[in-house]
């Protein structure tokens, strides 16, 4: 593998690409925690906010543990750190930090929310347009 290709697999997305995605995750939460307090008119449009919101930091966030996950296993990392001369407790914590990329289930928890959002955006966008055309 060439060098460049190896810096842009675990090369961090840049500052302002995880401000917007943070950002995002936010207002879509906000979005959805105001939606009692606000009349119909509203309501329609903090949902859709933030359900575009959860689709946008979800869909990110299932990339980002995607993309740990393989590195772990195209690096074999787990093999690699328990080889290293690293302290007992450092190989322990790294190891931790390891696995747990490989094994959580943070990244199916992140797709499904994302599938769910696009589906149910899509569905509720097919319902309004059917209501405006009917009306």
């Amino acid at each position: 593998m060439e060098h460049k290709e190896i810096d842009k697999k675990v090369e961090p997305s840049s500052q302002y690409v995880r401000l917007f995605f943070f950002i995002s995750g936010i207002i879509a939460t906000i979005a959805y925690r105001i939606i009692f307090l606000l009349d119909s008119f509203w309501i329609e449009v903090a949902w859709y906010v933030g359900t575009i919101g959860f689709a946008l930091y979800f869909g990110h966030r299932a990339v980002i543990e995607n993309r740990k996950a393989k590195l772990v296993e195209d690096y074999q990392l787990i093999k690699e750190v328990q080889e290293s001369n690293l302290g007992q407790e450092q190989r322990s914590a790294l190891l931790y930090l390891v696995k747990t990329s490989l094994t959580s289930k943070a990244r199916f928890n992140s797709a499904f929310i994302f599938i769910a959002s696009v589906v149910v955006l899509i569905a509720n966008l097919a319902i309004d347009l059917y209501g405006l055309l009917m009306s």
